[in-house]
């Protein structure tokens, strides 16, 4: 198993946030992400449709997992979503996390958030902080 996958299996084991919100680990590898998961009725808002915190937790997971991966241990230091497109109860929804750019103490990552249409329903920008613990697992 690559490092990338022990440290993601690892964190997901220890996270109980993303577990609840039923998150799936699709693929991960040092850099990106991918995330799935099932909306629930008891994830929607007096619209009946998804709470923007649904797909922020989503892309926040798939944020944490891609710039951890890489084997130093890293924060969210700065994130921000843009709601393109409404969710609904049902709806499979996938985060993709992709690194833009790198530097020895930060990290910019996108996050693409669809449907298994390919709609996009939203799009995230986070940047971490990366400290020098590594990962040892």
């Amino acid at each position: 198993m690559e490092k990338a996958q022990q440290i993601v299996n690892h964190m997901m084991k220890n996270d109980a946030f993303s577990q609840w919100l039923g998150i799936q680990v699709v693929s991960n590898k040092a850099g990106s992400a991918v995330l799935e998961m099932t909306v629930r009725n008891e994830m929607t808002n007096g619209f009946n449709i998804a709470h923007g915190g649904i797909t922020y937790s989503l892309a926040d997971s798939a944020l944490a997992f891609a710039s951890n991966g890489g084997g130093k241990q890293s924060l969210s230091i700065e994130t921000s979503i843009h709601h393109i497109e409404k969710v609904l109860a049902g709806d499979v929804i996938r985060a993709s996390a992709s690194l833009i750019s790198e530097t020895h103490k930060t990290a910019i990552y996108q996050i693409d958030i669809t449907k298994t249409s390919g709609e996009r329903v939203a799009w995230f920008k986070g940047t971490v902080y990366r400290t020098s613990k590594e990962w040892n697992l």
